[in-house]
């Protein structure tokens, strides 16, 4: 497989300072592009380093704090654009994300992979990342829009409904166009590093019904919590 030098790797970077700069006109915010985009960077070599080591010391305490940890930044992250700041909130995200997340991850690990133990690195962290990702960027929609509309003065449920479509859009969106419109990132790193196109294709099915179940069943327990303490 290509490897990219990172001199190469800046120019991918060029077209940021065109959206960075109409994203500073039209919004008047300087810095939250240049920071999400520097801290990207930091991140991602961080845990590069961090996989590599991961990966040769095979210890299940290691993991599991892992994935608690996974679970409690993308509940705050999910919380960040919320109106309700409230730790009750916090804590429904967080079992929104961490029982959906759990549930899909195991189902993953242990049935459709069959992998001999339920913590092996290389599949159970790159995973883990995908589906609370995943379910984090579904929550935010969901709550983001479901609040919006109880605002208008909705019901409970009318606001329920517009909401959990919406966050469903852009899984839904994917499972239409992949394969037509686009090869998704996981299916193309695999072609890429030499893997027949059809197991390939195995993974992408299995990372796509992931994807929209988990999204779905998040905002299913967010507001099955929600109805229950209201």
């Amino acid at each position: 497989m290509q490897i990219i030098p990172f001199t190469h790797l800046a120019y991918s970077i060029l077209p940021l300072f065109i959206v960075w700069y109409y994203y500073k006109k039209w919004t008047s915010d300087k810095y939250e592009i240049i920071t999400s985009t520097i801290r990207m960077i930091v991140q991602l070599l961080v845990i590069g380093y961090f996989l590599i080591y991961l990966f040769k010391e095979k210890n299940d305490f290691i993991g599991l704090s892992i994935i608690i940890f996974m679970i409690t930044v993308s509940t705050w992250i999910a919380l960040r654009n919320t109106q309700d700041k409230s730790l009750n909130h916090y804590s429904k995200i967080f079992l929104s994300i961490a029982i959906s997340g759990i549930i899909h991850l195991i189902l993953i690990i242990a049935f459709v992979l069959d992998l001999h133990t339920l913590y092996e690195p290389r599949y159970v962290i790159p995973i883990a990342g995908m589906i609370f990702a995943n379910t984090m960027n579904a929550l935010s929609l969901a709550i983001e829009r479901y609040e919006k509309e109880i605002s208008r003065d909705v019901s409970f449920e009318k606001a329920r409904e517009v909401a959990f479509k919406a966050c469903l859009i852009p899984q839904i969106n994917s499972l239409l166009a992949v394969g037509l419109v686009s090869l998704p990132g996981m299916m193309t790193g695999q072609i890429l590093s030499g893997i027949d196109p059809l197991i390939a294709v195995r993974y992408q099915i299995m990372i796509m019904t992931m994807v929209l179940s988990s999204a779905g069943i998040s905002a299913i327990i967010y507001f099955s919590l929600k109805k229950s303490k209201s």
